[in-house]
């Protein structure tokens, strides 16, 4: 049954701009926001009505207050914190499926949409991949690997996807790193992301998601081998 509408309350209205200047990057992750004299100004509203959207943005993980210091941002939305949290009571397993399912759907969009502009961003972090394996120089190339990643999901073009892969990469990217490091210690393994790369180039959809798939398969037998 429809409800009437009802006007926002000053509360969410504050709620409402914090989160804009956020998501639009005034306020980048890890920003201290202005101090509440100026927010109370700059809002025209009271303390107290600062004060319960500051609260509810800190509840909902977007914000987080240090005594004696002032109020950060600590996540660019409140879908990411959501998702950051329940991330985190997912086991690795769980979230590597999701991952794959995001990384599969990217690919194909990817090899469908992809501009010149777009294949030589990738292209880049692809001879990145090989190049920090070659040298064995781990963190480098695992930054290489999620920045590789991300340009991929990112050509597709999809704003909601390309958050949500965001906020998961975020979360499992040290687990992976220490996978890597238990697993191959002494040599990385041979880069493999040619065959992805190139599916997207002969914008091969159904090629590029089985790459993917192959790549995540791999990840989580290191993972179940870690495990037993």
């Amino acid at each position: 049954m429809l409800q009437k509408t009802t006007r926002l309350t000053l509360v969410d209205q504050v709620i409402i701009q914090i989160e804009a200047m956020i998501e639009s990057g005034v306020w980048p992750l890890g920003t201290k926001i202005p101090p509440e004299p100026d927010l109370v100004h700059d809002l025209n509203v009271s303390r107290n009505t600062l004060r319960e959207g500051i609260k509810a943005l800190c509840h909902a993980g977007v914000l987080m207050t240090k005594q004696g210091d002032g109020t950060y941002v600590s996540s660019n939305s409140t879908l990411g914190a959501a998702i950051q949290r329940r991330v985190q009571k997912s086991g690795l397993l769980d979230t590597l499926e999701v991952r794959n399912a995001l990384e599969q759907e990217a690919a194909k969009l990817s090899a469908e949409r992809r501009t010149d502009e777009d294949l030589a961003k990738i292209r880049f972090y692809q001879q990145e991949c090989q190049s920090f394996s070659i040298q064995h120089d781990l963190e480098r190339y695992v930054d290489a690997d999620l920045k590789l990643h991300q340009t991929i999901v990112e050509s597709t073009g999809n704003r909601m996807l390309i958050d949500l892969y965001e906020h998961i990469t975020e979360v499992i990217q040290d687990s992976i790193t220490v996978i890597l490091m238990e697993q191959f210690s002494d040599n990385l393994p041979p880069d493999n992301h040619d065959q992805l790369v190139e599916a997207i180039f002969a914008q091969d959809p159904d090629a590029a998601a089985k790459h993917v798939q192959q790549f995540i398969k791999e990840i989580k037998q290191a993972v179940e081998r870690e495990e037993l």
